[in-house]
């Protein structure tokens, strides 16, 4: 066998072995899941979730997909919560402990603290025997028969299937919360992410100038209009009503039919019946709309009154496309 194919086969049993192992949490769900899910969406503090080793990185990763999706959270340590971090923890919390095996000494004793406070406590572990399993008022059961590591021992398929069951508990609180697009949009303002979620037509085209000519305006005025706001099109409008729009690919397509083009006008060569966005279109959705009917602009709307041009390069620029 090549090294190359050896890497390959490497790479395709690891995740051969993690992927079924997340398969297999299907059958692991149990009432415990359900009345978790129930037990924080009574909370009315945030939830506190809390690791050691690589079941404290996956518990930040957690932390990170609760708060994005509507349910306050927070990462503590469990090693530090033992020494001074339990303040951490306030009265209306609900806390998550992660631990493969469940026993860890950190986690150990960490329980009896938990408990003290009358916190409810969802325990996510392997072993179903273990402290951690007994005394949590809800436990998640993430068995793995084995590691991806060869030797059994490097956290890997235990902390993909920690993942999994994090965000199988984040998606039933968001769909359960009525958690929308624009609930989402909120806590991504940054980014191109956000971006999809809140970036209108109507901001895109304010920064744009705004062509425009007349029905009859001369074809040369066209062409200069088209050139001056430089988004390849203007709109055509008649007494204050838009009835086209001009396109450079509509200037070609006259220069190819015309020979003498000194008496054409606009109404001549503009293209009736423009597609058009209302302006509180996202622009994502306006991005949708350019692909399918296979053009570069969109004239942007306020019921009848035109607010300007939104162009594809438009869209790439903001980072939609």
């Amino acid at each position: 066998m090549s090294d190359i194919q050896a890497i390959l086969s490497i790479a395709k049993r690891t995740i051969e072995t993690e992927s079924k192992a997340i398969a297999n949490l299907v059958h692991l769900l149990d009432k415990d899941f359900a009345e978790a899910v129930q037990c924080i969406l009574r909370c009315h503090g945030r939830v506190v979730v809390s690791g050691v080793g690589k079941s404290a990185i996956i518990a930040s990763k957690i932390v990170a997909t609760l708060n994005s999706t509507g349910t306050p959270a927070i990462f503590m340590h469990a090693a530090d919560a033992i020494h001074g971090d339990l303040g951490t923890v306030q009265e209306n919390d609900v806390v998550i402990c992660l631990s493969k095996s469940g026993n860890t000494a950190e986690i150990k004793a960490l329980i009896p603290l938990i408990k003290l406070r009358k916190n409810n406590l969802i325990g996510i572990t392997g072993n179903m025997d273990s402290i951690l399993a007994k005394q949590a008022d809800f436990t998640l059961n993430t068995y793995v028969e084995k590691e991806a590591c060869p030797n059994n021992l490097a956290p890997t398929t235990s902390t993909s299937v920690q993942l999994a069951m994090g965000d199988a508990l984040a998606i039933c609180l968001l769909e359960l919360r009525g958690f929308s697009s624009s609930d989402f949009a909120q806590y991504h303002p940054g980014g191109t992410l956000g971006k999809k979620l809140y970036l209108r037509v109507s901001d895109i085209a304010a920064t744009n100038l705004k062509p425009v000519v007349s029905i009859d305006s001369s074809v040369k005025q066209v062409i200069i209009e088209i050139s001056e706001k430089m988004l390849g099109a203007t709109a055509v409008e008649d007494k204050g009503t838009i009835v086209g729009i001009i396109t450079d690919g509509d200037i070609r397509r006259m220069l190819e039919q015309y020979n003498d083009i000194g008496s054409l006008t606009a109404k001549d060569i503009m293209t009736t019946n423009p597609k058009s966005v209302a302006k509180d279109t996202l622009a994502v959705k306006a991005l949708e709309v350019l692909q399918e009917k296979g053009i570069s602009q969109l004239l942007v709307l306020d019921g009848a009154h035109y607010e300007g041009v939104v162009h594809i390069h438009n869209l790439i620029n903001e980072g939609i496309l």
